[in-house]
Order: C-alpha cells, then sequence, then structure tokens
C-alpha cells in the first residue's frame, strides 16, 4: 500500500465463507467470495447461510483505494476477460478468525500481497456498479507515460582488463 493518499475510495464489505477441511492438520478453510458495493448496515461477521459444511459471512467493510498513478492497472484489469478485486485475508488468534487486509483492483498490488506468507488471497468478481466507478477514475485521472527504453553506456575494456595484485598502501586506502 502507498504512502500518498488515494485520490478516491469506495466502501465495500467483504463476503467470506468458511468451508470444513479435508485436513487433519486444519478445521477450517477461509476463502473470499465476492464483494458488496458500498456499506452494508449488517454488522460484521454478520452469519449469512450456513449448511453442514459451509457457512457464509459478511466479514465487515474495507476501502478500495484508488490512486493516479496505478490507472494503467486498473484499465488492464478492467479490460481483461474477468474484471476482478484481489480480497487479503489474515487469520487471527485461535479460533479459526480471521480479519479483512485489504482489497485492491490494482492487480500488481494484489500479487504483491501474496508475499506475506500467512495471508490469504484471492480474487472475486468485480461488480458493475465498482467497474463503472473505476472506469469513471480512469477517464478523469489517467495519463499515458510513453515507454522509454533505457540504454546501457558501453564498458571501457581498458577499465575491464586485469590488473596486478595490490600494494599494501593501495589496499587500506
Amino acid at each position: 500500500m502507498s504512502s500518498v493518499p488515494p485520490l478516491d475510495r469506495i466502501e465495500v464489505g467483504v463476503i467470506v465463507e468458511r468451508r470444513k477441511a479435508k485436513s487433519q492438520w486444519i478445521d477450517f478453510v477461509w476463502r473470499p467470495v465476492s464483494i458488496l458495493p458500498g456499506r452494508p448496515k449488517a454488522a460484521a461477521w454478520s452469519l449469512l447461510e450456513s449448511d453442514g459444511e459451509c457457512t457464509t459471512f459478511y466479514a465487515g467493510s474495507a476501502e478500495l483505494k484508488l490512486y493516479r498513478t496505478e490507472t494503467t492497472q486498473y484499465r488492464n484489469n478492467i479490460a481483461s476477460t474477468a474484471p476482478s478485486i484481489w480480497i487479503a485475508l489474515r487469520p487471527i488468534g485461535t479460533d479459526s478468525v480471521c480479519e479483512v487486509v485489504g482489497v485492491t483492483a490494482d492487480p500488481a498490488e494484489g500479487e504483491s500481497w501474496t508475499q506475506a506468507g500467512s495471508d490469504l488471497v484471492e480474487t472475486v468478481p468485480m461488480p458493475a456498479s465498482i467497474r463503472e466507478a473505476i472506469t469513471a477514475f480512469i477517464a478523469d485521472h489517467h495519463v499515458e507515460r510513453p515507454f522509454a527504453k533505457r540504454r546501457r553506456d558501453r564498458s571501457d575494456p581498458k577499465m575491464l582488463a586485469r590488473r596486478g595484485p595490490l600494494k599494501n598502501n593501495e589496499a587500506d586506502g
């Protein structure tokens, strides 16, 4: 996440499911399944649906932060065949509960969240109203930046030549 303040924020509600695991080491598997535009009035961790194997919760609200410098990433995401939102969940405590760490529409940021180790990062489909808001943000703030390939300086063959052993006073200095 950037230290620069975002230009826009979109409130979203995060829906997660807890499924019984088919493992001898863990009891449950958590997975984000969708987001809701806006901030629902329900309390965080409200039970939405339950059957014998799977329980769905409203995990709480989060902010989808939009930055001017990331408009190219947002545009590429929206232009893809399946525009997505990345959601990061983090296990807390020992009672098999997790917290929402963040949501993003930037694929590069979503991928960077996978580096954290114990965080669970999943993509969910981007709702149409959020896609429209991000498209409007791109239209207002995108600046096309030309790609300039940098060229390396040519090396000096004399600098690459093998030198003799250093004298004692040259090694100290």
